[in-house]
């Protein structure tokens, strides 16, 4: 096997489990896809691009839709947001309190994943946070 933690790689979704869906990794190796980690809809047959996020002693494989690393998850997220506020006139009815399933629902991200990055973006002066949400900061009134 030449591959190793971090590896991008090409998916075909299998069959759904109680506790994921276990993907063909690069048409070769078996890997899972674990539904606690995932944000977003698939299904049985779909082809994704993952990650490698752990190569287990049995040889199978824990993957992950989102590229490891930080800074990496960071910056996309950061971008989702931005776009996201964009796309609903410079407001979204999230914040940090919000539950946690509006947040993978509105933004693909988990809650802790959504306040990295609005904390990220409130530092670099583009957003404010309030009780109503968040907001660009040009669009304070």
């Amino acid at each position: 096997m030449d591959l190793k933690v971090g590896d991008k790689v090409d998916l075909i979704v299998g069959r759904n489990s109680a506790i994921g869906f276990t993907v063909l990794v690069n048409e070769e190796f078996e890997g899972m896809l674990y539904k606690n980690e995932l944000y977003q809809k698939i299904a049985e047959g779909e082809k994704l691009v993952g990650f490698i996020k752990k190569i287990r002693e049995d040889g199978k494989l824990d993957i992950s839709l989102q590229a490891l690393g930080f800074k990496h998850t960071i910056v996309k997220n950061e971008i989702a947001i931005l776009n996201a506020l964009r796309k609903n006139n410079g407001a979204l009815a999230l914040h940090d309190k919000s539950d946690p399933n509006d947040i993978k629902h509105q933004l693909g991200m988990s809650k802790k994943a959504f306040k990295s990055a609005i904390g990220g973006l409130f530092r670099q002066k583009l957003i404010v946070i309030s009780e109503e949400g968040i907001k660009f900061v040009e669009h304070i009134e």
